[in-house]
């Protein structure tokens, strides 16, 4: 029996849309359909729209249509005043917050696409005019517009497939995983985020991780080294798998000379500093691997910078290749 799955989009750019439609996207409902998920509406994607769209959430709201995933794009804005007028449904004078809530009631799991579904994201940074908030977090406060002892039908708490944007293929997986009866409690981190790729941390398969581990750092964007020491990376800190796990097989941030800036965290949106700047003290960097305390980081680090090899010292200021590695023979046999 198929699963039929909603998609709402709430207070955000609908880049989490963009980023699953650049991806795949010929095949997107097909493969949905194969694993047995029936797509009811989705606001871009659908033909329906108008009366029609709503008649049909209106369906699946008082639970005359079976609703199995709902997928909620974009932060919830209680604003004014918790009114929640700060964003209406289109066409049915009420607001997007009453809809999520009534069809979160009746859904079997639910799904916080991003960050701003998540965890309130960019659409809840600065003084907040719209109350903006996450669908089961208020930044990395358990709450948000559900409650924190919020459950789906099928017992789990909202699904927190965060990134600014998410990739797709952790949407996807997310999917094809509930479909099969694959997923349960024991799959989510303790953010509520799929542990297939929140387990993992930007900084495993980055390709400057050779410079990382010399400790031979880039001083401005185009500069091969790594981007932690003064360009504010937190790869080494942020949980997501996006060098094992390119964009369309071969991008991300890293790749792309841009530093990782934690996205699929809470709070990431606001770091206290420019993003494209690494925070020091005593000129240690203040953001370190989550797994190495401060006093071994400063000890490797003295200790990798004077093993540095000419090839890496020099290759890390520069925008493209300026000393090959060295042919010789390894005395293997």
């Amino acid at each position: 029996m198929a699963l039929n799955l909603v998609w709402l989009q709430s207070g955000g750019c609908g880049g989490c849309t963009m980023s699953l439609l650049c991806s795949h996207a010929q095949r997107l409902f097909a493969q949905l359909a194969d694993a047995g998920i029936n797509v009811l509406w989705h606001p871009a994607l659908s033909e329906e729209s108008g009366a029609e769209a709503l008649a049909l959430l209106e369906e699946c709201a008082e639970g005359r249509q079976p609703l199995d995933i709902l997928c909620i794009e974009g932060a919830l804005l209680r604003g004014p005043g918790g009114s929640g007028r700060f964003h209406l449904l289109s066409g049915s004078g009420k607001p997007m917050t009453e809809w999520v809530a009534r069809l979160a009631a009746r859904a079997g799991h639910v799904l916080a696409i991003g960050s701003c579904a998540a965890w309130g994201g960019v659409t809840a940074a600065g003084v907040n005019p719209t109350q903006a908030c996450g669908l089961q977090y208020e930044n990395d406060h358990p709450g948000g517009l559900l409650g924190a002892a919020w459950r789906g039908r099928g017992g789990l708490p909202v699904i927190n497939i965060s990134g600014c944007p998410c990739h797709p293929d952790w949407i996807t997986e997310t999917l094809m995983a509930l479909a099969l009866g694959a997923f349960g409690a024991q799959d989510l981190d303790s953010f509520n985020r799929p542990r297939f790729f929140a387990d993992h941390l930007v900084h495993h398969g980055c390709m400057r991780n050779e410079f990382y581990e010399f400790k031979a750092s880039a001083h401005k964007p185009s500069d091969l080294g790594c981007l932690m020491e003064n360009m504010g990376c937190k790869g080494t800190q942020a949980h997501a798998d996006c060098n094992t796990r390119p964009w369309n097989g071969d991008g991300s941030c890293t790749r792309g000379g841009a530093p990782c800036i934690s996205c699929t965290e809470p709070g990431f949106e606001e770091p206290g500093h420019p993003f494209h700047e690494t925070p020091k003290l005593a000129g240690i960097p203040i953001g370190l691997p989550t797994d190495m305390p401060k006093a071994w980081f400063v000890a490797l680090a003295a200790l990798s910078k004077s093993a540095t090899p000419r090839r890496v010292r020099e290759n890390a200021v520069a925008d493209h290749q300026v000393v090959v590695p060295a042919v010789k023979k390894t005395g293997l046999k």
